[in-house]
Order: structure tokens, then C-alpha cells, then sequence
């Protein structure tokens, strides 16, 4: 018997597996947090299969997702991953990258953990809601929308509340697993 799956997952095994495996659990990690940070920045606008059959090559231009490492990145290596094939080579979305891994770190300091600070919007646990269709899933949330804002004030940038949306769904905040799905 086939499993059934959200329908937006169904395009191939690379959409499935990130289904199965990682799209709506909880993560706490801040080493993950900013790597989905980083993915969902750079997807704004594109599709996140572009960004996810992408991604290892943007792990490696990355330095693993080390914010520590790419806080401090110089304009020598904006203009490597400038001319880098494997990832989308916007400049913006590289200086927001660097922008806001020393975003992130300011948070980590005054929390403790960047998990801490974006997990509070959440109360500390996982929003589970029950769409029934795709169509009952929403782009933004008052959720959304006020990490957003908040994100803003704080100095990040390419994090709107669509972007923002999307990672508290690719990080578990949000399960928006349709009622059907066998991950639910």
C-alpha cells in the first residue's frame, strides 16, 4: 500500500524524502535553525525544490551553515559565492546570509539561544493545525507576521512573513501536515 502524502511533496524522491523526514518536526538545534533560515532566505521568490536540490552545494559554499564563520565573511568571499554555479548567486541574498548570521548571533546573546527567542512566539511547542486541502494552508499567520516584524527590528533581512511562514513549517513550528498525511 502507498503511503499518502501531502500533495505538494509528490514531485520526486528528493520532495519526498524532505517530506518523510524533516518538513514540520520540531527542531531546537541553532546550527539547524540557521541553515533553514538561510535556505528559506534565499528561496524567497524561487521554488523550494530549487532551493532543496541546491542545497548541498549551498552547505558546502557555506561553510556547513557555520554563522560564526559566515558573520565574518569578507568581500573577497561574497565574490566566490558570486561566482558560484552550485548556488543561487544573488547578491543581496548573500549579504542578508552574512547580515543575518550576525543577527543571529546578537539574539543568541541576549536569549541564550536563538532557539529559545524564535520558539517563544510558539510558546515552546508545535502549532498543530489539521488542514484538510493544500488550499486550508496558510502563506502567513498573526505568528508570522509578528516574527517577522520582529526579525526586522532586529536587523534581518529577506525574512517577510511568507519566508518566515515557511521556516516555522520547515522547522516544526507549525505542523501543517494535510489530515490524511501519514506524517501527520
Amino acid at each position: 500500500m502507498e503511503l499518502i502524502r501531502c500533495g505538494w511533496c509528490e514531485k520526486d524522491d528528493l520532495y519526498r524524502k524532505y517530506h518523510d523526514e524533516e518538513w514540520g518536526k520540531p527542531v531546537y538545534d541553532d546550527e539547524t535553525i540557521f541553515e533553514f533560515l538561510v535556505l528559506e532566505s534565499f528561496q524567497a521568490g524561487l521554488s523550494w525544490y530549487t532551493i532543496l536540490k541546491k542545497r548541498e552545494n549551498f552547505k558546502r559554499a557555506f561553510d556547513e551553515f557555520n554563522y560564526d564563520i559566515i558573520a565574518t565573511y569578507s568581500e573577497d568571499k561574497v565574490e566566490d559565492l558570486m561566482n558560484n554555479a552550485g548556488i543561487i548567486r544573488n547578491r543581496l541574498k548573500i549579504l542578508a546570509t552574512i547580515n543575518n548570521a550576525q543577527r543571529f548571533q546578537e539574539v543568541q546573546k541576549e536569549f541564550g539561544s536563538f532557539s529559545k527567542y524564535i520558539w517563544s512566539f510558539v510558546d515552546g511547542k508545535p502549532i498543530v493545525n489539521h488542514p484538510k486541502t493544500l488550499s486550508d494552508v496558510p502563506a502567513t499567520t498573526e505568528i508570522s507576521d509578528a516574527l517577522s516584524k520582529d526579525l526586522k527590528k532586529r536587523g534581518f533581512k529577506f525574512l517577510g512573513s511568507t519566508v518566515v511562514y515557511a521556516h516555522m513549517q520547515a522547522t516544526g513550528m507549525v505542523n501543517d501536515h494535510l489530515v490524511d498525511c501519514h506524517s501527520k
